[in-house]
């Protein structure tokens, strides 16, 4: 799909750059230009798509997805946690720059009835990115971020305060949505739900679960999520599809699904770096080869070779890990190599294949762990099990959505039930305590969105201590903390990134100051 649309990056703190310009690829790229909400919106839910990649390609790095490869080196802080202020820099700009496309979506549609969907969406979206944020930030700028020229030094917000607005406008987004007379159909410029609103109504109020379950073991947000909790509609549904973006990805270099162009080939087929230069955990890997749970249906599924001759290390090993796999990555399953490469099932479907910026297993287990501690009413054994079977019915799908003829998730659920016959992290009725059944509901979290979202378990590990590891162990079996970490506690991981240069250098009145990515705490993190 052409790049309709993209915002100038001015030269001043991009936390607030929201220059409210857009630029198309044919037109004088130092004229600002406008564009009608409708325009932009498709543009940036693709900006998201590629956000979310590089939010998860990072934090792969941190919760054990990806280590490095044998043969080579200059990983510096990616194996040791020094991190800097131009560590992973990219992140907070790229961020910002998404969120101006929404800025001015929200804008320009605001009090206009024809455009009120537009103008939810944004709404919608802007939480997406600005809680993505503060997960790795803490403190952010918020109200007065996307100001542009009117505020070059916006103040900087407290993580909690942000979480709570954010709650408060994904109900007005709901809101919107369901009021909205005479609103002009968003069709094909929704590149998510195809403008679906009842589809954008469910993932607000599943992206709201996530929220308020992050926020309801804090004490500064404790208060403030039990009164939401208290007033969730449930009628109003959670996403039961993966919600995901396609612009029309085509095998250009630039246009393709952007997994497929980081990890396997360009569109010339040369292997992309990141496929040469990481393999799989040893601590992962651990989840489907039975040294913590035997799934060989989802494992066949997500790695190449699964299982004997897939290549996994340990983070840090400089020495004895194996090399990546010649000409392919580990996380492609299908056949053929370079620009002959098959579309497949997995994760990497093919050059084509849609972004999921949220999975129905995810939605599935937000709501087994809210029924589980009484936020909402519900089974947390339907869900849980729901959540299972949609993380099998993901990797079972093809590029066009649909799950290949030879592979039946209901039934390899069932199968990994009976393989794992005393495991109450898969066989959920097995739990006897409420921290067993978190365990095993966090655990399948980290398993579905493993390779797909590791912005999300990294999140969900800092919270809640899960999946399981061995402070202080090196035995990758058992932590995938790295081996050179310089991490001063007791997991030897760190528990955030540092703010962008960028912005120290152009708004450093406003930066927090000693902030560590060891010590400095996200508001709803377990100690």
């Amino acid at each position: 799909m052409k790049n309709i649309f993209k915002s100038i990056v001015l030269a001043c703190a991009v936390s607030l750059s929201s220059c409210e310009s857009f630029i198309g690829d044919n037109e004088n790229t130092n004229q600002a230009t406008s564009a009608t909400p409708e325009l932009v919106l498709p543009n940036a839910l693709t900006s998201t798509a590629s956000l979310l990649r590089s939010f998860n390609t990072n934090a792969m790095w941190v919760n054990g997805n990806t280590v490095n490869a044998g043969g080579f080196g200059g990983f510096g802080s990616v194996v040791t946690y020094n991190y800097t202020t131009t560590s992973y820099a990219t992140l907070w700009t790229d961020a910002y720059n998404d969120l101006v496309n929404y800025e001015y979506i929200e804008s320009q549609s605001e009090g206009n009835s024809t455009q009120a969907y537009s103008n939810a969406i944004a709404k919608i979206m802007k939480a997406y990115d600005f809680h993505m944020l503060v997960d790795v930030y803490g403190d952010i700028p918020y109200s007065e971020a996307l100001k542009g020229a009117e505020n070059v030094t916006p103040v900087y917000e407290a993580q909690d305060a942000v979480y709570q607005d954010l709650v408060t406008k994904l109900n007005e987004a709901i809101s919107i949505i369901e009021t909205a007379e005479g609103a002009n159909a968003i069709g094909s410029g929704d590149v998510m739900f195809g403008g679906d609103m009842d589809q954008w109504i469910r993932f607000a109020n599943t992206l709201k679960l996530r929220l308020l379950i992050r926020m309801a073991e804090a004490d500064e947000t404790a208060s403030f999520a039990a009164s939401e909790f208290a007033a969730f509609n449930t009628d109003l549904g959670f996403i039961t599809d993966d919600a995901m973006v396609n612009p029309g990805y085509i095998a250009t270099d630039g246009k393709q699904n952007p997994y497929w162009n980081t990890y396997h080939s360009n569109a010339a087929g040369t292997l992309a770096g990141q496929g040469r230069s990481t393999i799989p955990s040893i601590y992962t890997f651990g989840f489907y080869n039975g040294n913590k749970i035997l799934d060989n249906g989802r494992g066949a599924a997500t790695y190449r070779g699964y299982p004997a001759d897939t290549p996994i290390g340990q983070l840090g090993d400089l020495v004895d890990n194996p090399f990546a796999i010649t000409s392919q990555p580990a996380w492609y399953v299908g056949s053929g190599t370079g620009s002959n490469a098959t579309n497949s099932i997995g994760l990497l479907k093919g050059r084509t294949a849609s972004v999921p910026l949220m999975l129905a297993s995810e939605a599935y287990l937000l709501q087994a762990e809210a029924f589980m501690k009484g936020y909402l009413d519900g089974d947390d054994l339907a869900a849980f099990e729901s959540g299972v079977i949609a993380s099998f019915e993901y990797l079972y799908e093809d590029i066009s959505g649909a799950i290949a003829e030879d592979l039946d998730p209901v039934a390899d659920f069932e199968i990994y039930k009976e393989e794992n016959p005393n495991n109450y992290l898969v066989n959920y009725s097995l739990a006897t305590s409420p921290e067993e059944k978190l365990e095993a509901i966090i655990t399948q979290k980290y398993v579905a969105y493993n390779f797909i979202n590791a912005q999300e378990t990294w999140s969900e590990f800092r919270r809640t201590g899960y999946p399981t590891i061995a402070p202080g162990s090196s035995n990758p079996e058992r932590t995938f903390a790295s081996l050179l970490s310089n991490s001063t506690r007791a997991d030897k991981l760190p528990v955030r990134y540092l703010y962008a240069n960028t912005e120290v250098q152009l708004n450093g009145t406003n930066v927090p100051t000693g902030i560590n990515q060891f010590t400095s705490l996200i508001f709803w993190q377990e100690q």
